[in-house]
Formats: C-alpha cells, sequence, structure tokens
C-alpha cells in the first residue's frame, strides 16, 4: 500500500510523462503530415524531413526520463515506498515543468519545423537553417528538463533535521 506522499509523486510523474509525451505525439504527427507532403512531390527530400518532424519528439522522451528518475527516487521498484505528504508534493511540483514545458514546446516546436518542412520543399540546401530554427525551441524543453532534474534531487525536507 502506497503512502499519500507515495501516490502524489507517482500521479506528478505520469504527469510529467503524459503531457510530454502528448505534445510529442500531436507536434511530431503534425510536422509528419508536412513531410509527406513534401516527399509525395520529391521523394528525395525524405531524410531531410525526417530529421524536423522527429525533433518535436524528444520532449516526451525529457518526460519519460523525468518520470523514470522520480520512480527511482521513491524506491517504486525496489519495494513498498513510503513518502511523507510534503515529500510526495515537492515530486509533484518538480514533475510540473517538464509536463507544462514539454506540452507546449513539442506544439511549438511542430509548428517551426512545419515552416522548415515548407523551407525544404523549396530550398533543400537550407535543412541545416531550418533544424537550427526548429532546435532553438527544444532549448526551453532542455531547461524544463534541468529544472525539474534538479528538483527531484533536492530531499525530502520533512526527513533533514536541522
Amino acid at each position: 500500500m502506497f503512502s499519500i506522499g507515495t501516490f502524489i509523486a507517482i500521479v506528478g510523474a505520469v504527469f510529467a510523462a503524459a503531457m510530454a509525451g502528448i505534445g510529442s505525439a500531436i507536434g511530431v504527427g503534425v510536422a509528419g503530415k508536412a513531410a509527406a507532403g513534401v516527399t509525395s512531390e520529391d521523394p528525395d527530400k525524405f531524410s531531410k524531413c525526417l530529421v524536423l518532424q522527429l525533433l518535436p519528439g524528444t520532449q516526451g522522451i525529457y518526460g519519460l526520463l523525468v518520470a523514470f528518475l522520480v520512480f527511482v527516487k521513491i524506491n517504486l521498484f525496489g519495494g513498498v515506498a513510503s513518502l511523507s505528504l510534503a515529500g510526495g508534493l515537492s515530486l509533484l511540483g518538480a514533475c510540473l515543468p517538464m509536463a507544462i514545458v514539454g506540452f507546449v514546446s513539442a506544439l511549438y516546436q511542430s509548428k517551426v519545423a512545419c515552416s522548415g518542412i515548407a523551407l525544404v520543399a523549396k530550398r533543400p540546401e537550407e535543412s541545416g537553417k531550418a533544424i537550427i530554427l526548429a532546435v532553438m525551441v527544444e532549448t526551453y524543453a532542455v531547461l524544463a528538463l534541468l529544472v525539474s532534474l534538479l528538483a527531484i534531487m533536492i530531499p525530502d525536507v520533512s526527513t533533514m533535521v536541522g
């Protein structure tokens, strides 16, 4: 039986993985439709379009990483995990940056990727610039990942003696 704190931490981990994953799934789907259109006109542009299509998918990976680290921190795989309410809320809060920024950045990255795919359709030699533009949005997902990782590493304050 899990404590309420452990349950809240698990909800946070699932939220980080689910929201970042949903954003990535939508983003990869949107960019994939654009890439399919370009590839139908010129199959030689497939690989350049594929790179741009895959970029919004990284946020889902980041969300999964955050969830996994929370599960490791609460020792979910090693037996019955018991976490204080404060500890559970702390981990829920740690998951929020990745959940929210992961979702939103994947959606916006897909919009930039679609524009990059349109650029590749007209000027395939400019694919590197299109990738750089899409990666700029990725920066904020990486920052959210960093904040979530650092917050996960904070010790449970209820167990600290001052």
